[in-house]
């Protein structure tokens, strides 16, 4: 097989998975008849139909349906919500970096100002749309798993389960993090009308610790598969970002073993940073790329939706911000909806203008005085639709860049955290802090540390290397600034020269349609 990224959209027109499995939003209603004459007798009783199935596993993360670019949102995957609403990298950006210093929208509407406000309640549209998104693509691998179980022994089909494992436990991740205690589905789930368990969080930080443990051997060694699916080394990631959260999701510190598995990945030998920093997020993102472990995979032309980097990007333009920045984002208009508070220009300190992360323009104030005003704030032009060479992408409108979910530097940090705290190794994880530095300094090593920074430097340093990257909430969290008074930036809370919000904003609710669908199983997260 080639290694093109469009390699897993291949497919997916000609097959409608989503009708075939009889997936809607409510995780109770799983009785649902396929309506296009395909059954999983039908689906899986081919190689090539159950690649194409497998397909759909992957293009879940980046397609938002099977239809393209609806505008009309008819033929999205999940019921009731606006297709671009639903997407998948869409909601985790919305959610990961709106309540905190490194976003905040000018949109006035569909439940984005309660974001940053941290003021959303259970039936936000956006909330529910990505809790639908990871249901959603759990289902989906849990139908392959069920499906192809009589195939295990044909050594392909084991990888693609592995990796349909792993997706599974990815998106559980995701839920844990955002959700605490969800209802949990399996392959063992029986199709009906049936009523999904509530599981702890506890539990299924276990439940995601054992299975990328158990698929270990059955996926592919470190870049030795195709670009953009899951290998060992996304494994290895994914459970060092487990153990590095730990103690928020169980109550029991694991930094130790967050640098273990960081360090597996690190010693693979596989991985190196990238160069230069800005070329990670650009439109050619997908070659020579020696950093990026995992990502989300776009093509302009041939994989649209209104959900995905042609949000993120477009999102991020338009209007005078095109003329402020001085810098080509790759896309005819702009959305005039994302930028940055203050507070993310000023994790830079006086290294602005050195440090080349600092991918942002203040806009002609970057005091925020009207949070719907796009011309307040701070430009963030970090993702563009812009080739390395500086040619646009395939689409004026619809974006080719590719989102990191893993990527080395991002290993880096989680080792020199777990060493700032105690848990790893000083003098190597002072190196590997140093590696993400000199790279933010081309090359130079006038931003090296000296010794292991505070844990409040810490946290900015992550802050600096991963803003728009979807973890700035979870880090917040982790480091006990999310909702606390002790560290606030512009709006936080809805006051604008920011203020603590309640305690129990640490986790999202779980959407109140899903609790009236199963109201004997699942018990509301508190204070909602």
């Amino acid at each position: 097989m080639t290694t093109d990224k469009k390699i897993l959209r291949r497919g997916l027109t000609a097959l409608s998975l989503v009708t075939a499995l009889g997936l809607s939003s409510c995780t109770k209603d799983l009785d649902r008849f396929p309506t296009n004459g395909e059954t999983s007798q039908t689906i899986y009783n081919s190689p090539a139909k159950t690649f194409q199935a497998f397909a759909k596993v992957y293009g879940a993360f980046a397609l938002s349906g099977n239809g393209g670019k609806n505008e009309d949102g008819n033929g999205g995957d999940i019921a009731g919500i606006d297709e671009g609403a639903s997407d998948f990298v869409r909601g985790l950006f919305n959610l990961q970096e709106l309540p905190t210093e490194t976003a905040i929208c000018a949109w006035g509407d569909g439940g984005v100002p309660d974001l940053h406000a941290m003021s959303w309640s259970s039936s936000n549209p956006i909330i529910r749309g990505l809790y639908y998104r990871s249901i959603y693509q759990i289902k989906l691998a849990s139908e392959f798993l069920k499906n192809t179980e009589s195939q295990a022994s044909d050594a392909t089909v084991r990888t693609y389960r592995a990796e349909a494992r792993f997706l599974r436990a990815y998106q559980y991740w995701v839920l844990i993090d955002l959700f605490g205690n969800p209802p949990f589905v399996d392959e063992s789930t029986p199709t009906g009308k049936v009523y999904p368990r509530q599981i702890s969080r506890s539990e299924l930080f276990n439940y995601i610790e054992s299975e990328l443990k158990a698929i270990e051997s059955d996926l592919k060694t470190p870049k030795a598969g195709d670009y953009g699916r899951a290998d060992q080394a996304a494994a290895w990631a994914l459970l060092s970002r487990l153990y590095l959260n730990a103690e928020v999701y169980t109550g029991t510190e694991r930094y130790a073993d967050a640098a273990t598995y960081a360090e597996k990945v690190i010693s693979s030998g596989k991985y190196s940073l990238h160069s230069t920093y800005a070329n990670l997020f650009l439109a050619d993102n997908n070659l020579s790329n020696p950093e990026v472990i995992l990502s989300v995979n776009y093509d302009g032309k041939k994989s649209q939706n209104w959900g995905g980097m042609t949000f993120l990007i477009n999102s991020s333009t338009g209007g005078t911000a095109k003329a402020v920045t001085g810098v080509a984002m790759g896309v005819n208009g702009g959305w005039q909806g994302n930028r940055a508070t203050k507070g993310l220009l000023d994790l830079f300190g006086a290294n602005k203008a050195t440090d080349k992360r600092c991918l942002m323009t203040a806009a002609a104030t970057a005091d925020i005085a009207s949070v719907t005003n796009f011309d307040q704030g701070v430009y963030v032009h970090k993702f563009r639709n812009v080739t390395s060479t500086g040619a646009n992408g395939s689409d004026g409108d619809q974006c080719d860049t590719d989102f990191p979910l893993f990527r080395l530097a991002e290993l880096y940090l989680n080792y020199a955290e777990a060493a700032v705290r105690g848990k790893a190794n000083t003098a190597t994880g002072l190196q590997y802090l140093n590696l993400v530095r000199a790279r933010a300094y081309g090359g130079a090593t006038t931003g090296n540390y000296s010794a292991l920074p505070s844990l409040d430097e810490m946290l900015a340093e992550r802050g600096r290397e991963l803003f728009w990257e979807g973890h700035r909430r979870t880090d917040l969290i982790r480091f006990g600034k999310f909702v606390s008074a002790d560290y606030v930036w512009p709006w936080k809370a809805g006051v604008k020269a920011g203020a603590a919000s309640q305690a129990y904003r640490a986790l999202y609710p779980i959407p109140a349609d899903d609790i009236q669908a199963n109201p004997e199983q699942l018990k509301q997260n508190t204070g909602y």
